[in-house]
């Protein structure tokens, strides 16, 4: 029916806009959220977690759950907070930096393409062994000196009164956006998640793809883990724990928006505008801090449950 198509592709902007409009007049938020600085804090925020979003989408439209792409952003952040701090130039630290997480991207495919080991048993692993990683490099203690002061300024410049940060995850999204959809990569990503059996009849070298989406997720996560370091000032050990729930929240809640079934980056932005607005709106009313932790994880189980059924909803519906 036309339109459940439409309810599937436009209700979680429409929630979206419906919980923006209620902040905006809520007595005890009408005079803080509606304002241009909650909306550049927001926005820088936001713009990290997008960043981890798409690491994670990518490996997702072929069905491959990457688990490992918030804790490969905070790696990245810790070692490219630690090269510049070290005395290494700035644009070969942060190189450095997404190396390094490119590297753990070459393990995950590795292991999961050539070790047959599940994708979501390897970056499980991979990302425990991560935090140790972390944990050992930093010994617990957050890395802040001797960072250079225009990647720091970058972190908070606006132009326009929109963050710097923003108009590098809106370059990101765009490329993602390509790739994924204007691309023959992209398309056998996508061919791979629809029938990951039937891909290999027709010549789709699903190994080898699979290979090239891990890397490529890890790579823009150690994106990410650089724009936090811009945004934070520093690395912490953290971080990792913090970027991954909401990342992979907005990635899955991806398959309830715009292009309903199907992760798709438009979707992705929908639902972090959906996550920032609500977490926002839900702070500056004073509520405790850990009823964003179920709001987070709730999100995550519906946006998982949606996508997995989608299919089903829509045989029941006769569409």
């Amino acid at each position: 029916m036309p339109w459940l198509r439409w309810v599937e592709a436009y209700g979680l902007l429409l929630v979206t806009v419906g919980i923006i409009i209620f902040f905006s007049f809520y007595g005890p938020t009408s005079q803080t959220f509606p304002t241009m600085a909650n909306f550049q804090i927001v926005l820088a925020g936001q713009s990290v977690l997008a960043v981890v979003a798409l690491g994670t989408l990518i490996p997702l439209t072929a069905d491959v759950w990457d688990l490992s792409i918030g804790a490969i952003a905070g790696l990245a952040a810790v070692f490219g907070a630690a090269f510049m701090s070290s005395g290494m130039s700035a644009p070969l630290a942060i190189l450095a930096a997404i190396g390094v997480a490119g590297i753990v991207g070459v393990v995950n495919a590795l292991i999961s393409t050539k070790g047959g080991v599940h994708p979501v048993i390897t970056t499980m692993g991979t990302s425990t062994i991560v935090a140790g990683v972390v944990t050992q490099k930093t010994g617990g203690l957050a890395i802040v000196s001797n960072l250079p002061a225009w990647l720091v300024e970058l972190g908070h410049h606006t132009t326009f009164g929109i963050p710097a940060l923003a108009v590098i995850a809106t370059v990101v999204a765009l490329f993602a956006y390509y790739l994924l959809n204007h691309t023959p990569f992209g398309r056998y990503l996508y061919a791979i998640g629809s029938n990951p059996n039937a891909a290999p009849l027709v010549g789709i070298r699903t190994g080898k793809l699979i290979s090239i989406a891990f890397i490529l997720g890890a790579c823009f996560a150690g994106v990410a883990g650089i724009m936090q370091v811009a945004y934070a000032g520093g690395a912490s050990t953290n971080i990792g724990t913090n970027l991954a729930l909401t990342g992979m929240a907005a990635s899955f809640l991806s398959a309830a928006a715009i292009k309903p079934g199907k992760y798709n980056v438009p979707g992705a932005v929908v639902a972090l505008i959906f996550l920032a607005a609500l977490n926002s709106g839900l702070n500056l009313a004073g509520v405790p801090p850990f009823v964003n932790e179920y709001v987070n994880g709730a999100a995550l189980i519906v946006g998982i449950g949606f996508a997995s059924n989608i299919g089903r909803l829509r045989e029941r519906s006769g569409s």
